[in-house]
This record gives structure tokens, C-alpha cells and sequence, in this order.
């Protein structure tokens, strides 16, 4: 009870004092959301308060600090992200409940090498080329469950969960229809009358920083373990009655959402909500052919305190974006503009990258993008380069499970701490800022 008040009273006095350093250059409502933010990443790290309460904390400090009115905080709550996951995670549910996922296991474990090493990287591969052209939280909450089935070792199911978060991350880079914020980008580019990046060429460029990302997360998450290997259980062969209506439902999911997803300007994709389309798959999981799922006995399987975590996220982004902050931020980067080069891209890139894990990364990237093309219009820096840093790192999303949904499903799994995704995440955001820039300053610059 004492170390539970001593960590509540730390994440009080980190607010006060973000609160004093914020007050001298922002005003006092940006000064007190900064201070409210603090106070939750504190105790969604120290595990002060349950991660349900904390997600919640918004509703009632956010009106009560004048930041935004309840009803203003309160609709975060309903994004239909949540939806989406929701949707995602009944399948999920499903697929283990039949059982399904353990063929699916024993059958990658026959195809890919059994050591942990070669399971970590076979599964970032998997989820990054998924993410590419699925929704990131689809590839997550397809994978999660078989990989999680992997193994019974704690620190081994956690590199499991981080990879698969992971991947899906980095794989969203790699087209420009795997992740919102790349086609805010080519959506913009088209207002500015800018010439757009072609889609194979935006491939050929990207490719060589996706490729060195997953091999530095699955050699990183496999430090320690490179002597352990994991035996297939080729017994599961076979399919019964319900895991065949599973798999007949997630094939006609994929299916729907690839021909649903555009491939703009050639294809404008079916107009299908994404949301809509995961909801109503979960939902038919209750209902015949199927009935594979019963509300009474599968409820609790539902992490409804992530879904409370994804309102706490989309909460603090529409903070961030009503009182100011974003713009007033951004508008400090016109004093760097007439720094070298490398030292411009490095520091847009480490501002993008740590503030997506507090924000957003569509509401991040839709602000920033055009206060970056105005700032390289009266610098005479190229405007592309410097927006497609920015739009790529909005993806470096590894610290916090607020800051993408990848990473929210990963710890619901229970696999992953938020101190530990916080380990690991600083690394990987630290090691995305520096392959980034030198990519951007040596391999993209030929063709921009």
C-alpha cells in the first residue's frame, strides 16, 4: 500500500513540476494538459493505478483543468478505432477458442527455423508485410494469438508480442497505403501541387530502411536467447468443423479488406469502413453457420481496458490539437531551419517521433505536413524530403501503448509491461531517428 501511495505521489510531483517548465513558455491551459500527461505516462509506467483507471483519468481531469469539456473528452471513447479492435479481438478469441491457432503455430514452426531468433524474425517479417497493405491493428490482433501460443516462457511470449507490435509498425512504412499518415501526405502533396511519389518508387525508396529496421528489432529482441529452440508439434494436421469456419472467415476477411483498400490514383477501393468491416466478422462469430462464440461464457476474454487506453490516446491528441500546442511547437522549428542539413532532418525527426507517442500520428502529421512545406518554401529546403522524414517517423510509435494500437494490443495480451515496451521502444525510436536521416541524407536525396 505504501510503494502504491509513494508511486501516486511521484506521478502527482512529476506533473507540478512539468507543470513549472511548461508555464514560462506555453500558456497556462498547454502548460496544464503537458502537466496532465505526465502524471498518466508516470503511472501507466510505474503501475501506480490499475491501467483502466488511468486510461480514464482524462474525463475527469481534462474538463476540470479547462482543457477540453467532458463531452469533448468523452467522444474519444467511441473512435471507431476501438471498434476495429473490438472487431479484431472476437476473431482473435475465436481463433483460439477453436483451437485454430495452434495448427497455425505448429505449421510456421515446420516452415521458418525453430529457434527463438528465427521465430522473432519470421514473425516481424509476416506482420511487416501484412501491415503493408492491412490495417497495422488487423495484423496485430491476426497474429498475436498464435504467436503468444509459441511458448509458455514469459520473456519469450514478450518478444513474441513486441516483434509482431513492431513489425506491424515498420511494415506500415513500406507503401503508401499501409498507414493513414503516408496518405495525409500524398494527399497534401497533391493541395500543394507538388509532384507526387510514385507508388513503386515510394517502395524502392523505403525498402532499405524497412529491411535494416526489422533485422535491428528481431536482433535486439533476441539477445539472450540465441540457444533456445522451440519444437514443432506436427500432431495438429488437420482442421475440425469450427476451426474450418474460422479460417473460412479470416480468408474472407483478408480478401474483403484488400480488394476495400485503395491504391490511390489507381484504385479507389470498395469506400468500405475498415471498423465496420472487423465489427460485423466479430459479430457473426454469435450467429449461425458459425456460433463459435457465446456472450456469456467469452465477455471476459474482452480487454475492455485497452479499449478505455485507445480512448485515453485519442483523448490526449484532440487536446493537443485544440489547445494550440502542436502549431506552437512546429513554429519554434522555423528558428533550426537555417541549420546543416542533417542537423534539420535529425531534429525533425526526434520532435515527430516522440511526440506520436502522446498524439495521434495522423492528427501529428496532418498539422505538421504543411507547416513544413511552408517552411521549406521560405527556406528553400526540398519540401519532400523533409515531409517524408516526418510522415515516416510518425510511424516510430515503440514506447508507450497509447501511442499506436499495435502496441495497445500487444499488452493486452499481459505478455508486455508498459515499463518494459518503454525499454525497448526508446531504443528502437533512437535507432529509426539515426537510420532515418542517413537514409533520407544519402539514399533518398538522388531522387527528390
Amino acid at each position: 500500500m505504501a510503494r502504491q501511495t509513494d508511486k501516486i505521489f511521484m506521478a502527482f510531483l512529476l506533473g507540478v513540476i512539468a507543470f513549472g517548465m511548461m508555464i514560462a513558455f506555453f500558456t497556462l491551459q498547454q502548460s496544464l494538459m503537458v502537466s496532465v500527461i505526465v502524471l498518466m505516462v508516470t503511472l501507466w509506467t510505474n503501475e501506480g493505478l490499475p491501467l483502466a483507471v488511468v486510461s480514464l483519468l482524462p474525463i475527469v481531469l481534462f474538463p476540470a483543468a479547462g482543457i477540453l469539456s467532458t463531452k469533448e473528452t468523452a467522444v474519444n471513447y467511441a473512435n471507431p478505432i476501438i471498434y476495429l479492435f473490438l472487431g479484431g479481438f472476437l476473431i482473435a478469441i475465436a481463433v483460439e477458442k477453436t483451437g485454430l491457432h495452434k495448427v497455425i503455430a505448429s505449421r510456421m514452426l515446420y516452415l521458418f527455423p525453430s529457434s527463438v531468433r528465427g521465430i522473432i524474425f519470421a514473425l516481424i517479417i509476416t506482420s511487416g508485410l501484412l501491415s503493408s497493405i492491412l490495417s497495422n491493428t488487423t495484423t496485430t490482433l491476426l497474429l498475436l494469438p498464435i504467436a503468444l501460443f509459441l511458448t509458455d516462457d514469459p520473456k519469450l511470449k514478450m518478444r513474441f508480442a513486441l516483434g509482431i507490435a513492431y513489425g506491424a509498425s515498420i511494415g506500415g512504412i513500406l507503401t503508401p497505403i499501409g498507414t493513414p499518415p503516408n496518405l495525409i501526405l500524398l494527399g497534401i502533396m497533391n493541395e500543394m501541387g507538388m509532384e507526387p511519389i510514385p507508388f513503386v518508387q515510394w517502395i524502392y525508396m523505403v525498402l532499405p530502411l524497412v529491411l535494416m529496421m526489422f533485422v535491428v528489432v528481431a536482433f535486439i529482441l533476441g539477445l539472450g536467447v540465441k540457444n533456445l529452440y522451440i519444437e514443432a508439434d506436427l500432431s495438429n494436421k488437420t482442421l475440425n468443423a469450427d476451426q474450418k469456419k474460422v479460417v473460412y472467415l479470416i480468408s474472407g476477411l483478408i480478401i474483403l479488406l484488400l480488394v476495400n483498400a485503395p491504391i490511390k490514383p489507381y484504385y479507389n477501393g470498395l469506400g468500405l469502413s475498415e471498423p465496420g468491416i472487423l465489427l460485423a466478422a466479430g459479430l457473426l462469430l454469435f450467429a449461425p453457420p458459425f456460433s463459435i462464440l457465446d456472450w456469456m461464457s467469452d465477455k471476459d476474454s474482452i480487454p475492455y481496458r485497452i479499449m478505455f487506453l485507445f480512448g485515453a490516446g485519442f483523448a490526449i491528441a484532440a487536446a493537443v490539437t485544440q489547445t494550440g500546442m502542436a502549431e506552437e511547437i512546429a513554429s519554434h522549428l522555423m528558428g533550426f531551419a537555417n541549420m546543416p542539413m542533417m542537423l534539420f532532418l535529425l531534429i525533425i525527426a526526434v520532435m515527430i517521433t516522440f511526440t506520436t507517442e502522446i498524439t495521434s500520428n495522423t492528427a501529428l502529421i496532418s498539422i505538421m505536413l504543411p507547416i513544413l512545406y511552408k517552411v521549406a518554401e521560405q527556406t528553400g529546403i526540398d519540401a519532400t524530403l523533409i515531409m517524408m522524414v516526418a510522415t515516416i517517423c510518425a510511424s516510430y510509435a515503440f514506447m508507450l501503448p497509447i501511442a499506436t494500437p499495435p502496441n495497445a494490443i500487444a499488452m493486452s495480451s499481459g505478455a508486455v509491461s508498459v515499463k518494459t515496451m518503454a525499454t525497448y521502444g526508446i531504443v528502437f525510436n533512437i535507432l529509426g531517428i539515426l537510420l532515418i536521416v542517413t537514409v533520407a541524407r544519402s539514399f533518398w536525396i538522388h531522387f527528390l
